[in-house]
């Protein structure tokens, strides 16, 4: 059944009308996506409209979460429609972890597979893709095919971070990581401006996942001030618990109840709230040991933490740039922030490793910032300016984030669009697989 809706994504900006269709069968989805054009959405978690589209949006709800684990062949095997939260729920009491998350437990896994996740882990681990075994796509005329390094190749490395372009993802298998316990060894580290921040992370190569959260809004010596959160996955011996494998209990998680105001969001506030954060993270250095939710998934205990940037909504503007102009690029953006005179409310910074693929995949050696902005009426200028940053230094944007890049900008990031389009046109996709953002940026 079809259902008109207004649909945006967790960044609430842009908003469009779309008609949208939430299967339950094969043979359901096979007759819609012969109607196209259409693109699949997950969880909504895509900040931007990368899964919005006027004609036909499938919610991949109903299409099922089954999972299961072979923990002897340390695989898992799940439909696509399953999330984070659902493997991990199942997992880490058996002794396993995915090899690669995101900063949120809600993500779906296809959206995984066609964002090409990275988290904190990616200079040492590669993004979720290059743990991937195989996947089933279902294709423009509804037929299945497995997809792997052995089997279609080519459209198996375009699905990984293809943004929903190539087909629908039905079901994949993964390589998961054994753990001894639900826990993490974290020690905080404190670096008090940016060239000190990148002296902290090339000193935490050996440490399996790091990440820093960034005050955007310090400037002179202290600009890029960081705190640096590095973690392995403790060891029983790290942990006192007699069900190492097993969380504490919690309680109900809080709920943002309510738009903040947008008088709220400005310069002032921001700047107040990271020194406070700062103040804060000063007091907390050295070593912890936190349960996984806490280290990986901090803003999940805050749910509907997007409403705090008010009814407009928010953007996040996350780029990379290669390893040799990362810190020059950085510095250029967060004084460009500081002269435009509005509110970065949070800036994460972290390391990444070599590049795996190519097509639309966002990682590159190098180091992604991403930044938050509430939407104001000074907004566009200042996000055209960071786009002119980040192609000086040959950056490029995170499509899972973008909502606004034109399409000269995507085109200077992405030097293999060509490939890319030619197997879309080749396998039939790209008359059927389309979104807002696809057709933004000039795709066909």
């Amino acid at each position: 059944m079809q259902i008109d809706e207004r649909l945006g994504g967790w960044g609430r900006y842009p908003v469009s009308n779309c008609a949208t269709h939430a299967p339950s069968t094969d043979e359901t989805l096979k007759n819609i996506i012969s109607g196209g054009p259409v693109i699949a959405r997950g969880a909504g978690r895509a900040y931007g409209d990368s899964a919005l589209q006027a004609h036909g949006v499938i919610c991949t709800d109903g299409l099922g979460k089954a999972l299961s684990l072979d923990t002897q062949r340390h695989i898992l095997e799940a439909d696509a429609g399953a999330s984070f939260a659902d493997v991990l729920s199942m997992s880490v009491p058996k002794g396993w972890f995915v090899p690669v998350t995101p900063g949120t437990k809600f993500v779906t896994l296809g959206g995984a597979v066609a964002a090409d996740v990275h988290g904190k882990n990616h200079h040492v681990d590669g993004s979720f893709g290059d743990h991937l075994l195989w996947l089933d796509l279902m294709d423009h005329e509804g037929e299945i095919h497995r997809c792997s390094h052995t089997q279609n190749t080519a459209l198996f490395q375009a699905t990984i971070g293809g943004m929903g372009l190539t087909g629908i993802i039905r079901r994949l298998a993964v390589k998961m990581r054994p753990i001894e316990t639900a826990w993490v060894r974290q020690e905080t580290v404190l670096a008090p401006n940016l060239d000190a921040a990148v002296e902290a992370f090339e000193a935490s190569d050996d440490w399996t996942y790091s990440v820093a959260w960034i005050d955007a809004m310090a400037r002179g010596p202290n600009l890029g001030r960081c705190v640096l959160y590095r973690g392995e996955h403790a060891t029983r011996e790290e942990v006192s618990s007699t069900r190492p494998l097993h969380l504490p209990a919690r309680g109900k998680s809080l709920r943002v109840p309510m738009d903040a105001p947008v008088f709220l969001l400005n310069k002032l506030s921001a700047q107040a709230f990271n020194l406070a954060f700062w103040q804060a993270c000063r007091r907390k250095t050295g070593v912890q040991i936190v349960d996984y939710e806490n280290y990986f998934y901090p803003l999940d205990k805050l749910l509907q933490w997007n409403r705090l940037y008010g009814r407009r909504g928010f953007v996040q503007y996350q780029c990379v740039f290669p390893i040799e102009s990362s810190l020059a690029g950085m510095r250029d953006m967060l004084r460009a922030v500081h002269a435009s005179g509005l509110g970065a409310f949070l800036a994460v910074l972290k390391l990444m490793g070599e590049q795996s693929r190519e097509g639309l995949s966002f990682p590159m050696k190098g180091y992604t910032l991403a930044l938050d902005f509430p939407i104001t009426r000074k907004l566009p200028a200042l996000l055209a300016r960071l786009d002119d940053i980040v192609t000086t230094y040959q950056g490029r944007l995170y499509l899972a984030k973008d909502a606004r890049m034109d399409a000269t900008t995507f085109q200077r990031g992405y030097a293999n669009l060509d490939s890319f389009e030619s197997l879309r046109h080749k396998t039939g996709a790209a008359g059927v697989f389309k979104s807002h953002q696809s057709e933004r940026l000039g795709l066909a």
